[in-house]
Protein backbone atom coordinates (compact mmCIF):
# COMPACT_ATOMS: atom_id res chain seq x y z
CA UNK A 1 0.00 0.00 0.00
CA UNK A 2 1.53 3.56 -1.23
CA UNK A 3 1.98 5.99 1.55
CA UNK A 4 -0.44 9.08 0.60
CA UNK A 5 -1.03 12.60 2.15
CA UNK A 6 -3.16 15.27 1.42
CA UNK A 7 -0.85 18.61 1.96
CA UNK A 8 2.99 18.97 2.44
CA UNK A 9 4.47 18.51 5.94
CA UNK A 10 4.08 21.32 8.08
CA UNK A 11 6.31 24.59 7.77
CA UNK A 12 6.89 23.72 4.09
CA UNK A 13 5.32 26.28 1.33
CA UNK A 14 2.61 24.44 -0.65
CA UNK A 15 4.33 25.33 -3.96
CA UNK A 16 4.24 21.46 -4.81
CA UNK A 17 1.41 19.23 -5.21
CA UNK A 18 3.33 15.63 -4.09
CA UNK A 19 6.66 14.50 -4.13
CA UNK A 20 7.64 10.74 -5.01
CA UNK A 21 10.71 8.89 -2.97
CA UNK A 22 12.78 6.58 -4.86
CA UNK A 23 14.74 4.00 -3.12
CA UNK A 24 16.84 1.80 -5.82
CA UNK A 25 17.92 -1.75 -3.58
CA UNK A 26 19.68 -4.35 -5.03
CA UNK A 27 19.29 -7.21 -2.10
CA UNK A 28 18.96 -5.23 0.82
CA UNK A 29 16.19 -7.46 2.46
CA UNK A 30 18.11 -6.43 5.73
CA UNK A 31 18.17 -2.82 5.58
CA UNK A 32 14.91 -1.77 3.80
CA UNK A 33 12.94 -2.29 6.40
CA UNK A 34 14.57 -0.33 8.87
CA UNK A 35 15.19 2.44 6.53
CA UNK A 36 11.58 2.65 5.70
CA UNK A 37 10.18 2.23 9.69
CA UNK A 38 12.69 6.09 10.03
CA UNK A 39 10.71 8.13 7.25
CA UNK A 40 8.21 10.63 8.69
CA UNK A 41 5.18 10.24 8.38
CA UNK A 42 3.13 12.93 5.82
CA UNK A 43 6.61 14.03 4.04
CA UNK A 44 6.32 12.39 0.93
CA UNK A 45 3.19 10.86 -1.07
CA UNK A 46 3.96 7.67 -2.35
CA UNK A 47 7.61 5.30 -1.78
CA UNK A 48 8.61 3.31 -4.37
CA UNK A 49 11.61 0.75 -4.07
CA UNK A 50 13.43 -0.18 -7.15
CA UNK A 51 14.00 -3.97 -6.96
CA UNK A 52 17.27 -4.27 -9.01
CA UNK A 53 17.36 -7.82 -9.55
CA UNK A 54 17.32 -8.68 -5.63
CA UNK A 55 18.35 -12.81 -4.82
CA UNK A 56 16.86 -11.92 -1.42
CA UNK A 57 13.89 -10.92 0.20
CA UNK A 58 14.26 -7.18 -0.68
CA UNK A 59 10.30 -6.21 -2.82
CA UNK A 60 8.89 -8.90 -0.22
CA UNK A 61 10.42 -6.57 2.80
CA UNK A 62 9.63 -3.49 0.99
CA UNK A 63 6.10 -4.00 0.12
CA UNK A 64 5.44 -5.09 4.18
CA UNK A 65 7.26 -2.08 5.02
CA UNK A 66 4.34 -0.25 2.70
CA UNK A 67 6.68 0.91 0.02
CA UNK A 68 5.26 0.38 -3.85
CA UNK A 69 7.88 -2.13 -5.61
CA UNK A 70 8.59 -1.33 -8.87
CA UNK A 71 10.87 -4.52 -10.53
CA UNK A 72 13.48 -3.52 -12.91
CA UNK A 73 15.61 -7.34 -13.68
CA UNK A 74 18.58 -4.76 -15.74
CA UNK A 75 21.56 -4.63 -13.26
CA UNK A 76 22.78 -1.01 -12.98
CA UNK A 77 21.77 1.88 -10.68
CA UNK A 78 20.58 4.15 -14.16
CA UNK A 79 18.10 1.86 -14.86
CA UNK A 80 16.83 1.44 -11.56
CA UNK A 81 16.59 4.94 -11.43
CA UNK A 82 14.78 5.77 -14.11
CA UNK A 83 12.49 2.58 -13.53
CA UNK A 84 11.33 4.65 -10.54
CA UNK A 85 11.58 7.81 -12.04
CA UNK A 86 9.20 5.95 -15.11
CA UNK A 87 6.62 5.16 -12.39
CA UNK A 88 7.06 8.56 -10.53
CA UNK A 89 3.48 10.53 -9.86
CA UNK A 90 5.18 13.35 -8.05
CA UNK A 91 5.93 16.93 -8.72
CA UNK A 92 9.53 16.69 -7.42
CA UNK A 93 11.72 13.43 -6.48
CA UNK A 94 13.81 12.02 -3.92
CA UNK A 95 16.76 9.45 -4.65
CA UNK A 96 18.21 8.41 -1.69
CA UNK A 97 20.24 4.79 -1.36
CA UNK A 98 18.30 1.58 0.67
CA UNK A 99 21.33 0.63 2.65
CA UNK A 100 20.47 3.11 5.53
CA UNK A 101 23.39 5.28 5.20
CA UNK A 102 21.29 8.53 4.84
CA UNK A 103 18.70 9.62 7.07
CA UNK A 104 15.13 9.90 6.05
CA UNK A 105 13.93 12.67 8.03
CA UNK A 106 16.25 14.89 6.70
CA UNK A 107 14.34 14.81 3.39
CA UNK A 108 12.31 17.47 4.51
CA UNK A 109 15.42 19.85 4.32
CA UNK A 110 16.25 18.55 0.85
CA UNK A 111 12.90 19.31 -0.42
CA UNK A 112 12.45 22.78 1.39
CA UNK A 113 13.98 24.58 -1.67
CA UNK A 114 11.90 23.52 -3.99
CA UNK A 115 9.02 23.51 -2.43
CA UNK A 116 10.15 27.11 -1.97
CA UNK A 117 10.52 27.70 -5.59
CA UNK A 118 14.12 28.45 -4.96
CA UNK A 119 16.28 25.00 -6.46
CA UNK A 120 14.96 22.69 -8.97
CA UNK A 121 17.98 20.35 -8.08
CA UNK A 122 18.75 20.15 -4.27
CA UNK A 123 22.36 18.08 -3.66
CA UNK A 124 22.63 16.53 -0.49
CA UNK A 125 26.60 16.89 0.63
CA UNK A 126 28.07 14.07 3.13
CA UNK A 127 31.27 16.27 3.39
CA UNK A 128 29.82 19.51 5.32
CA UNK A 129 29.54 17.58 8.72
CA UNK A 130 31.45 15.32 10.73
CA UNK A 131 31.11 12.12 9.40
CA UNK A 132 30.38 8.43 11.07
CA UNK A 133 33.86 6.11 11.73
CA UNK A 134 33.93 3.65 8.63
CA UNK A 135 30.63 5.29 7.07
CA UNK A 136 32.83 6.01 3.64
CA UNK A 137 36.57 4.21 2.97
CA UNK A 138 38.56 6.29 2.23
CA UNK A 139 39.15 5.61 -1.50
CA UNK A 140 35.54 6.87 -1.79
CA UNK A 141 36.10 10.11 0.01
CA UNK A 142 39.07 11.57 -2.32
CA UNK A 143 37.18 10.37 -4.80
CA UNK A 144 34.29 12.02 -4.18
CA UNK A 145 36.64 15.11 -3.73
CA UNK A 146 38.56 14.85 -6.71
CA UNK A 147 35.44 14.37 -9.13
CA UNK A 148 33.63 17.56 -7.08
CA UNK A 149 37.12 19.57 -8.19
CA UNK A 150 36.55 18.57 -11.36
CA UNK A 151 32.82 19.88 -11.30
CA UNK A 152 33.70 23.17 -10.02
CA UNK A 153 36.64 23.71 -12.84
CA UNK A 154 34.36 22.35 -15.56
CA UNK A 155 31.04 23.42 -14.65
CA UNK A 156 31.30 26.36 -12.31
CA UNK A 157 29.26 24.82 -9.69
CA UNK A 158 30.47 25.64 -5.83
CA UNK A 159 29.65 21.46 -4.78
CA UNK A 160 31.74 19.68 -2.69
CA UNK A 161 30.31 16.01 -3.28
CA UNK A 162 28.42 14.07 -6.16
CA UNK A 163 25.46 13.94 -3.20
CA UNK A 164 23.04 10.86 -4.36
CA UNK A 165 20.51 11.46 -1.93
CA UNK A 166 18.62 14.59 -3.59
CA UNK A 167 15.85 15.97 -4.86
CA UNK A 168 14.66 16.90 -8.14
CA UNK A 169 11.66 18.68 -9.89
CA UNK A 170 10.17 15.76 -12.26
CA UNK A 171 9.70 18.24 -15.34
CA UNK A 172 13.55 18.82 -15.42
CA UNK A 173 14.29 15.30 -14.89
CA UNK A 174 12.48 14.50 -18.03
CA UNK A 175 13.98 17.23 -20.02
CA UNK A 176 17.47 16.03 -19.10
CA UNK A 177 16.43 12.88 -21.57
CA UNK A 178 18.70 10.85 -18.71
CA UNK A 179 21.01 7.98 -20.90
CA UNK A 180 23.41 6.45 -18.12
CA UNK A 181 22.11 3.13 -17.32
CA UNK A 182 24.94 1.97 -14.97
CA UNK A 183 27.20 4.75 -12.04
CA UNK A 184 27.37 7.40 -14.75
CA UNK A 185 23.73 8.20 -13.56
CA UNK A 186 23.92 10.41 -10.88
CA UNK A 187 26.61 12.65 -12.17
CA UNK A 188 24.72 12.70 -15.79
CA UNK A 189 21.69 14.11 -14.09
CA UNK A 190 24.36 16.82 -12.15
CA UNK A 191 26.19 17.90 -15.13
CA UNK A 192 23.32 17.95 -17.48
CA UNK A 193 21.31 19.98 -15.20
CA UNK A 194 24.33 22.56 -15.04
CA UNK A 195 24.15 23.21 -18.90
CA UNK A 196 20.96 23.63 -18.46
CA UNK A 197 21.57 26.81 -16.00
CA UNK A 198 19.63 24.93 -13.46
CA UNK A 199 19.15 25.95 -9.83
CA UNK A 200 21.28 23.62 -8.25
CA UNK A 201 22.21 24.06 -4.26
CA UNK A 202 24.00 21.73 -1.99
CA UNK A 203 22.99 20.99 1.51
CA UNK A 204 24.43 19.25 4.45
CA UNK A 205 23.20 15.98 5.57
CA UNK A 206 24.48 12.74 8.01
CA UNK A 207 26.43 9.93 6.34
CA UNK A 208 26.47 6.67 8.70
CA UNK A 209 27.88 2.78 8.36
CA UNK A 210 25.16 0.94 6.63
CA UNK A 211 22.74 -1.19 8.52
CA UNK A 212 23.59 -4.53 7.26
CA UNK A 213 26.08 -6.15 4.57
CA UNK A 214 29.09 -4.54 1.77
CA UNK A 215 28.23 -1.49 -0.67
CA UNK A 216 27.73 -2.77 -4.47
CA UNK A 217 30.29 -0.52 -5.00
CA UNK A 218 32.95 1.17 -2.35
CA UNK A 219 33.01 -2.63 -0.86
CA UNK A 220 34.52 -4.32 -3.67
CA UNK A 221 38.05 -3.08 -5.89
CA UNK A 222 35.77 -3.80 -9.27
CA UNK A 223 32.45 -1.71 -8.26
CA UNK A 224 35.07 1.15 -7.33
CA UNK A 225 37.25 0.69 -10.63
CA UNK A 226 34.01 0.92 -12.96
CA UNK A 227 32.04 3.45 -10.75
CA UNK A 228 35.40 5.71 -11.00
CA UNK A 229 36.29 5.16 -14.65
CA UNK A 230 32.63 5.85 -15.58
CA UNK A 231 32.09 9.27 -13.31
CA UNK A 232 35.16 10.34 -15.45
CA UNK A 233 33.55 9.52 -18.65
CA UNK A 234 30.37 11.14 -18.29
CA UNK A 235 31.79 14.41 -16.41
CA UNK A 236 34.11 15.26 -19.39
CA UNK A 237 31.45 14.01 -21.87
CA UNK A 238 28.96 16.92 -20.98
CA UNK A 239 31.99 19.58 -20.76
CA UNK A 240 32.58 19.92 -24.48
Amino acid sequence: MNRTIDAPAPGLPATLASVTLIIPALNEADCIAPLLAELPAGLVQEVIVVDNGSTDATAAAARRAGARVVVEPRRGYGYACAAGAAAATGEAIVFMDGDGSFVPGELAQLIAPIYAGQADLVLGTRMANPMARHAMPPHQFYGNKLIAALIRWLYGLPMTDLGPYRAIRTDLLAQLEMQECTYGWPIEMLVKAARRKARIVELPVTFRPRYAGQSKVAGTVRGTVLATIRIFQVTFRYAF
